[in-house]
């Protein structure tokens, strides 16, 4: 049975954990859906993980949509939510033409990066029939600005502002919050202050769903580890095993324990 966002939205009023994770070719598609896998996020990541690149800024939009379609080929009833990336949602004309081009290759939600200023942009494409996850916290386009790659949302007022933003945009038509690198008693509040599913990323284990990078995952991902990414491929035999095994410990909340949290 295909996963929507209605069984999200069952999953978090049942108060039961959802698995995602990245994947970008038709092959991985299917293992990870077979597995058990909620959603797959065809992330603008590819950029690092697949392009070699030291940010996601380079990635195109057509870049994205041809990972799109791969995945679209091998996926097995997975949510498929994809990136639109780097400033391919600057003005509102630009994330309708965008989205559109995602959601034809074969994606069922996109995601945006950014904060209240995207309320307008997400309500126009949720009153076109585009499904919207909003991505708060540490935005990996926003790495410059950022002055690298932080957790943010650590001082009250920062704190306060994020709750606010997740709560407009949902008004607006977000039908997910995506929490990356965020301290988990912030997430936590975020989780039960917004009735859209909330999905973490470093963000704690009371977010309503859970997503690593694949590679990350798996543990292949050459270079300094991020606190929140564990790998699953160390304790099992196979690449499947290891993703099964990532699914159970989030549907068990086993997974992210407190090493692979951070704190206020």
């Amino acid at each position: 049975m295909a996963v929507t966002i209605n069984t999200l939205r069952d999953f978090k009023s049942k108060g039961e954990a959802f698995s995602a994770l990245t994947a970008y070719d038709a092959t991985f598609s299917h293992v990870v859906s077979e597995a058990g896998v909620d959603v797959i996020l065809i992330g603008d990541s590819l950029g690092m993980v697949l392009q070699g690149h030291d940010s996601t800024l380079p990635v195109t939009m057509e870049h994205m949509c041809y990972h799109v379609r791969a995945v679209a080929k091998g996926n097995q009833g997975a949510l498929i939510m994809a990136d639109m990336p780097f400033m391919s949602y600057g003005t509102t004309g630009q994330a309708l033409d965008n989205a559109a081009e995602l959601m034809r290759a074969g994606a069922h939600m996109v995601k945006l990066e950014g904060t209240d200023w995207m309320s307008d942009t997400i309500k126009a494409l949720s009153d076109r029939g585009i499904p919207v996850c909003a991505h708060l916290g540490l935005t990996p386009q926003f790495v410059n600005k950022f002055g690298g790659y932080k957790v943010q949302g650590r001082d009250e007022k920062q704190a306060d502002q994020m709750v606010d933003h997740a709560c407009q945009l949902e008004a607006a038509g977000a039908d997910v919050i995506l929490l990356e690198c965020v301290p988990a008693p912030l997430a936590t509040r975020i989780t039960q202050t917004v009735a859209a599913p909330v999905i973490g990323i470093g963000a704690g284990s009371d977010t309503d769903g859970q997503v690593l990078v694949l590679h990350d995952m798996l543990g292949i991902t050459p270079g300094r580890k991020p606190r929140f990414v564990k790998n699953f491929l160390a304790e099992a035999d196979s690449v499947q095993g290891a993703i099964a095994a990532y699914v159970d410990a989030v549907k068990k909340r086993t997974f992210p324990s407190e090493e692979h949290t951070f704190k206020a």
